[in-house]
C-alpha cells in the first residue's frame, strides 16, 4: 500500500478486508481509504472483485476478514439502510429509477415530503418540485421542467440526478458503480464533471470503473483489483496514466497475446490500442474520448 496517511481521519477505510463464501474467496487483503473531498477509484476487469467490494461498503454484505471503519469506528452493517444512515450512499449502474415518473418524484422516491395532518395529510408537491430543481441546478443540471419523465433524460443526466439526490439526503460518501460504462463519449464527460463537483462539495467519492482513462483525470487514489486481490494502491502523484493502464491491462499478458497472434499468422494491426485521452474541459478538466486508433495507422510525427 503506497498511500500516505491522510491529514484527517478517513470517512471510510478498509484494512486487509476480505470476503469468503464458504470455500470461495471473493475478496482478500484489500486496503482502501476515502477522505472528505477526495475521489478514490477502484479499477478492475469483470470478475476482479469490484462488485463484492461495493456490497461490503454499501452494507449489503459483511466482510469476513479484516476491518471496515467509518469515521474511525469499526462497523458491521446489517443492511444498506444502516450504511445510508451513516452517510454512505450507493448509485448503482441501473439507477433503479421509475422511467415514467417525473424527475421530482424520482428525486424524492421513498422519501416523499408531506404537509398537513391526519386525513388532510398530502404530498407537498410544490416544495419537492422547487427543491429538486434547485438541487439539480446547484449540480449544474438546468432542466426545463422537473415534471418531465426521468426516462426522457439522457443516461448521463439520469446519473447526475441520482448523484444530486444522494447529496441532498446527506451523503458523506458516494459510491458510484461504473457510472460511465453504458454511456457515450459526451455523456461520460458530463458524469465525470459532476463527480468533480461532488468532490469539491466535500464528499468522499468511490468511483468504480474498468476504464483508467475515465478514472485518472478525476481520481486522487487508485486501487487496482485482479481476481479478488489488490495488485496496487497508488496516490495520483506516484503513478502516470500509462503506468495505470499498463497495470490494469496486464502488460506482460498483452505482449504474450501479440506474440501468439504473430505466431498464428494473424495481423497484429488488429490489436488496437485504446487512446482514451480526456480532452481539456474548461468547466471541470474533463471532456470527451477520441476514437480508438491502431498505433500502426498513426503517422510517426503525430505519435506522443
Amino acid at each position: 500500500m503506497t498511500s500516505t496517511a491522510t491529514a484527517t481521519k478517513p470517512l471510510v477505510e478498509l484494512r486487509e478486508a476480505g470476503k469468503r463464501y464458504g470455500n470461495i474467496i471473493a475478496l482478500r487483503d484489500v486496503d482502501l481509504q476515502v477522505g472528505a473531498g477526495e475521489v478514490t477509484c477502484v479499477l478492475g476487469d469483470n470478475g476482479a472483485g469490484k462488485s463484492t467490494l461495493i456490497k461490503i461498503i454499501a452494507g449489503l454484505h459483511q466482510n469476513t476478514d479484516g476491518e471496515y471503519l467509518v469515521d474511525g469506528e469499526v462497523v458491521k452493517f446489517n443492511s444498506p439502510r444502516e450504511a445510508l444512515n451513516r452517510g454512505i450512499a450507493t448509485v448503482y449502474q441501473d439507477l433503479a429509477v421509475a422511467p415514467l415518473m417525473p424527475v421530482w418524484r424520482n428525486f424524492f422516491l421513498g422519501s416523499e415530503v408531506t404537509k398537513g395532518f391526519g386525513p388532510f395529510k398530502r404530498l407537498d408537491v410544490e416544495f419537492m418540485k422547487e427543491t429538486a430543481k434547485k438541487e439539480l441546478l446547484d449540480m449544474g443540471i438546468d432542466l426545463r421542467d422537473v415534471e418531465q419523465p426521468i426516462g426522457t433524460l439522457s443516461g448521463g443526466e439520469r446519473q447526475c440526478v441520482a448523484i444530486a439526490r444522494a447529496v441532498y439526503f446527506g451523503a458523506k460518501v458516494l459510491i458510484l458503480d461504473e457510472p460511465t460504462a453504458a454511456l457515450g463519449v459526451k455523456q461520460s464527460g458530463v458524469v465525470l464533471r459532476y463527480i468533480i463537483q461532488a468532490r469539491d462539495r466535500g464528499l468522499g467519492v468511490i468511483f468504480i470503473s474498468h476504464n483508467p482513462h475515465h478514472a485518472y483525470p478525476v481520481g486522487d487514489r487508485f486501487l487496482l483489483l485482479k481476481r479478488g486481490k489488490s495488485i496496487g494502491y497508488h496516490e495520483k502523484a506516484d503513478i502516470t496514466l500509462e503506468e495505470l493502464t499498463g497495470l490494469m491491462a496486464g502488460g506482460a499478458e498483452l505482449e504474450q497475446l501479440v506474440h501468439e497472434l504473430r505466431e498464428a499468422g494473424a495481423e497484429t494491426d488488429a490489436v488496437r490500442t485504446i487512446r482514451d485521452d480526456i480532452e481539456q474541459d474548461t468547466a471541470a478538466g474533463v471532456g470527451h474520448v477520441p476514437v480508438t486508433e491502431s498505433v500502426e495507422t498513426i503517422p510517426p510525427e503525430e505519435r506522443e
